[in-house]
């Protein structure tokens, strides 16, 4: 039986050009990096693939889909790979391509300190993983000047052996943090209390049961856990609204 992948850092890192990431994914999959634990983003993206869908959060999801166009129609093949592609809205940088964990983060807990009007966009939500605040700001900058952003979850082992691997392919502000990118529980949820921090505390007791459900009850039909966290997030925003921090805690009338 092959060994259970344990990822325990995130290294993260620019690339100028679209064939660089395409490069990059095959060699990372190759070397046995599970596809879930990988993120990109990126605002230029050309490829022949059809968009499968959308995510942003509720309040700008118009002006993403609207200025989403510029992507028409498409992904290259080597996204598909991956999971949770989509087209978000993020203040500061507009429009981006994401897939992999990246774009569940993006989403969910984290869509509060995005879309907040103290936010900094990407910024505040790679510095809440633990990024330094410059190297998130350089991050922020290159993807506004329409490069792609790769982020791979490694285990603690092998982080020097996924550093050359991605300097060997072009990468160019690498940087490592200690721990990997939110998942909402560990399998099924049985409470609230198997929620991670960073989902718990943006729902009231009552969207958590909210989630709990939708989540739980997808995963048992797919047994993906990106699929479930995607249609519970959708389920939350659906039943309630966000109050004035970002928690989303107002039922809304009638649903």
């Amino acid at each position: 039986m092959p060994a259970v992948y344990q990822a325990e850092r995130t290294i993260s890192a620019v690339f100028k050009e679209q064939k660089q990431v395409d490069d990059v994914i095959r060699r990372l999959l190759d070397r046995g990096v599970p596809r879930d634990h990988i993120s990109v983003m990126g605002r230029n993206f050309q490829s022949e693939t059809r968009i499968a869908g959308f995510i942003s959060k509720r309040d700008v999801i118009l002006g993403g889909l609207r200025t989403g166009a510029i992507f028409g129609s498409l992904f290259g093949s080597f996204l598909s790979l991956l999971t949770g592609v989509g087209v978000l809205f993020i203040p500061f940088v507009g429009p981006i391509v994401a897939a992999g964990p990246i774009s569940a983060l993006l989403l969910g807990a984290a869509s509060g300190a995005i879309a907040g009007s103290a936010g900094a966009g990407l910024v505040s939500v790679l510095t809440t993983l633990g990024m330094p605040e410059d190297k998130a700001a350089i991050y922020q900058t290159r993807l506004q000047a329409g490069e792609f952003l790769l982020m791979v979850e490694v285990p603690s082992d092998r982080a020097g052996e996924f550093q050359l691997l991605l300097e060997s392919a072009g990468a160019e502000e690498i940087n490592t943090i200690d721990k990997t990118l939110t998942h909402p529980c560990p399998g099924p949820c049985n409470s609230p209390e198997d929620l991670s921090p960073e989902v718990r505390s943006h729902l009231s007791s009552e969207a958590q049961n909210t989630f709990i459900q939708r989540y739980n009850a997808v995963l048992n039909e797919t047994s993906d856990e990106f699929t479930a966290e995607q249609a519970a997030w959708a389920d939350v925003h659906q039943k309630f609204d966000e109050d004035e921090n970002g928690v989303w805690s107002k039922a809304k009338v009638g649903v």
